[in-house]
């Protein structure tokens, strides 16, 4: 059987070092099976591809048209099997997209024990809250929150936040703490800028469900920034469960209004491309946010 590749790998190491001698050095081969082995090419097609002199080797017109197909052939079949090989076994660069606390918090805590599992994997990991656009090959993974919209992506759950309101002891000493819900009406309520499902806070009393509707002097458009104010003491805040409860167990945060948290909650999920072609390194990320997320944490 004959090996075609083989002898094009012999050919382009020809062309590449310039004399039989050097391709046989870089193949492993002696210098006579490498001009066996270009004899029998010449041979098969039956034209001459090199015209051997005592000083150089150059290619005929047919020799160079032969080098350029072998090229685009070895090069073809080195990304095929590169393909494959990715699909059996995780490696190359993993491209992840999280919000920017969330992340911080909880994805960039795991990512020492994952590529110490996987050390052929590089994490390429981008954090913001704007979304990352997964189907336009922005990022290979990303972690939203809350419902999601129809798409062809696949989703993975890794858990579920709920949200907590929060000040920090100065402002409470300072503006006094709210008993009530509608005591917020009285504080300075700092607020995300952009539209969310609920029209207000929500709060639940007496097994009826109700939003607020709150107001305070800065918006933002992320939680880092939210929290961030409420520690300053600037207001009063309401944000990921996740995002405050090391602040509240060292007392930099004090929770408000938890007998009228409605409890609800917020899905965390992992979004990718699926089906039969998926990476494997999509593969294992996504199941090693499933395993060490799904975990309870004091957040969810």
């Amino acid at each position: 059987m004959i090996d075609r590749s083989g002898e094009m790998e012999a050919f382009d190491a020809v062309v590449r070092e310039g004399s039989i001698s050097a391709a046989g050095r870089a193949l492993g081969l002696t210098p006579s099976a490498v001009s066996r082995i270009l004899a029998r090419i010449e041979a098969r097609l039956g034209v001459r591809l090199i015209v051997r002199t005592t000083r150089a080797l150059t290619l005929t017109p047919e020799g160079e048209a032969y080098h350029r197909a072998a090229r685009r052939i070895l090069v073809d079949l080195a990304e095929s099997e590169g393909a494959i090989a990715e699909q059996a076994a995780p490696r190359g660069r993993l491209r992840v997209s999280a919000a920017l606390a969330h992340g911080r918090l909880s994805i960039v805590p795991l990512l020492g024990e994952f590529v110490a599992r996987y050390p052929a994997i590089l994490v390429d990991i981008s954090l913001s809250d704007e979304l990352a656009d997964v189907l336009g090959g922005r990022a290979d993974v990303a972690i939203r929150f809350g419902r999601l919209p129809d798409s062809p992506l696949t989703a993975r759950r890794l858990g579920a936040n709920g949200r907590t309101i929060v000040a920090s002891p100065a402002y409470l000493a300072r503006a006094g703490t709210p008993r009530l819900p509608e005591d917020l009406l009285d504080h300075n309520c700092l607020n995300f800028n952009f539209r969310r499902s609920e029209p207000g806070w929500p709060f639940r009393r007496d097994g009826r469900d109700y939003a607020l509707a709150v107001k305070g002097s800065i918006e933002a458009n992320n939680g880092e920034t939210l929290v961030q104010l409420a520690q300053q003491g600037v207001g009063i805040a309401r944000v990921g469960s996740f995002h405050v409860a090391a602040d509240i167990a060292a007392g930099r945060l004090v929770a408000l209004l938890e007998p009228f948290n409605p409890g609800d909650q917020e899905d965390v999920h992992a979004l990718f491309v699926g089906g039969a072609n998926m990476p494997a390194r999509v593969r294992a990320f996504v199941d090693f946010l499933v395993e060490r997320l799904s975990v309870p944490r004091s957040f969810e």
